[in-house]
């Protein structure tokens, strides 16, 4: 079942699309199920196709219930715009357990390059004083059980993705505005368990993005598995043929993502 939700976020210039198990009576004990929002990358310029509805159907053939975000990107995405959007996915997500029949208390968010900026800022500036204002929210209903970062941009300083940053703040420097959005700096122990991995050999995005946030995270015994890949480079996705990027030995991250959800979970989907 693919449902499309529009006007989704402050100033509905998001669109959530959910791929959604039918419950079916042969399958009783799987009519409700873990939730996956999947955030695609592009630098806050663009929304990668590749990174979003093959990723999308990886996750929905391993028994998830899937949501794909496509958000405010460019000159949108100033003020605070993606990250409000993203929080009202989650948000809508909880609200229609139910309808959308999601466990509530089970959704983790996957984000890509930007997308995994995106990713993490949710996870971790979930209690951001502005968003919960501007959004009406209360921390537990922005907040994602769990993150994995694919490949993400981190840090606004000597190592960050420039363009992202410059895309999201206006900003092409590690200033105050770039800082308020440097994920590193806001880890705490209620950040959610986080999966993590990159290219070694990325040149777009460097891995130094991915060890900054795994610091981070052990320094606050935040639960987190990091993979670093020798080789793949940036933008692999799902690593197949289909997205134009076949790596057979990098695509085993989604299995062991998967699996390391099942168990942070606790599901046996």
């Amino acid at each position: 079942m693919i449902k499309v939700y529009e006007n989704v976020g402050a100033n509905g210039g998001a669109t959530l699309t959910g791929y959604i198990h039918s419950p079916s009576r042969e399958m009783p004990n799987y009519d409700n199920r873990p939730a996956i929002l999947v955030i695609p990358g592009g630098g806050y310029s663009m929304v990668s196709d590749r990174e979003n509805e093959p990723v999308a159907l990886a996750f929905f053939a391993e028994g998830f219930n899937v949501f794909a975000l496509q958000y405010s990107v460019g000159a949108a995405a100033r003020d605070m715009q993606p990250l409000l959007e993203a929080a009202a996915a989650i948000a809508m997500m909880r609200s229609r357990a139910a309808e959308w029949h999601i466990i509530a208390d089970k959704i983790a968010v996957c984000g890509f390059s930007a997308g995994g900026h995106l990713a993490g800022s949710i996870g971790i500036l979930y209690n951001k004083p502005e968003l919960l204002e501007r959004g009406g929210y209360a921390p537990d209903q922005v907040r994602p059980d769990a993150m994995a970062l694919c490949y993400p941009v981190i840090t606004s300083g000597a190592e960050a993705h420039r363009g992202s940053f410059t895309n999201l703040t206006g900003s092409s420097l590690d200033d105050e505005a770039n800082r308020e959005y440097s994920l590193e700096l806001y880890v705490t122990d209620k950040t959610p368990p986080a999966f993590i991995w990159h290219c070694v050999d990325d040149t777009c995005v460097p891995v130094d993005n991915s060890i900054i946030l795994i610091e981070a995270l052990r320094k606050h015994k935040v639960p987190f598995e990091a993979h670093l890949f020798e080789k793949g480079g940036h933008g692999i996705s799902v690593c197949t043929r289909e997205v134009g990027t076949p790596n057979p030995h990098c695509a085993h991250w989604v299995e062991l993502f998967c699996e390391w959800l099942r168990a942070k979970f606790e599901t046996n989907i």
